[in-house]
């Protein structure tokens, strides 16, 4: 590595945990943010109306988009839910948009399989430093 390089490389140091830590919470929350107002639309708030109450596997899926967002948000049960949340996600790409074209960019499921891998990076690497999860962890240790 050359003297500048490495300069640079100093200069801006290594993430620590802590912003990691942080940067993962505003994400996580901006996220699931977004996510409860696709699971509202599909309930029928917004310019939508609803999807039938008890229809398969739309209304369904909204009350999995709705509660699983709402707990995401928090920082509750993060990992279980992210699992749910991004197969939700992904049964969506595959069961909707994919039999319709190839690509995601020519069946409209640009979407659904971003947050289908969002979400699973959630369920592995965890909320973050702030949520009801690391709370809770820290309360029993």
């Amino acid at each position: 590595m050359t003297q500048t390089a490495a300069a640079t490389n100093a200069e801006a140091g290594p993430t620590t945990a802590k912003w990691q830590g942080l940067t993962l919470s505003v994400v996580r929350v901006v996220i699931s943010f977004l996510f409860l107002c696709h699971g509202l639309q599909k309930m029928g708030f917004f310019d939508k109306p609803a999807v039938p109450v008890g229809t398969w596997p739309g209304w369904y899926a909204g009350v999995i988009e709705l509660v699983g967002s709402v707990l995401l948000l928090l920082g509750l049960f993060t990992r279980p839910v992210a699992v749910l949340l991004s197969g939700t996600m992904a049964y969506a790409y595959f069961a909707v948009h994919q039999p319709d074209a190839l690509l995601p960019l020519q069946n409209k499921g640009e979407t659904a399989a971003l947050y289908s891998w969002i979400f699973l990076l959630f369920a592995v690497v965890g909320p973050g430093i702030y949520a009801l999860d690391t709370l809770l962890r820290r309360r029993r240790s």
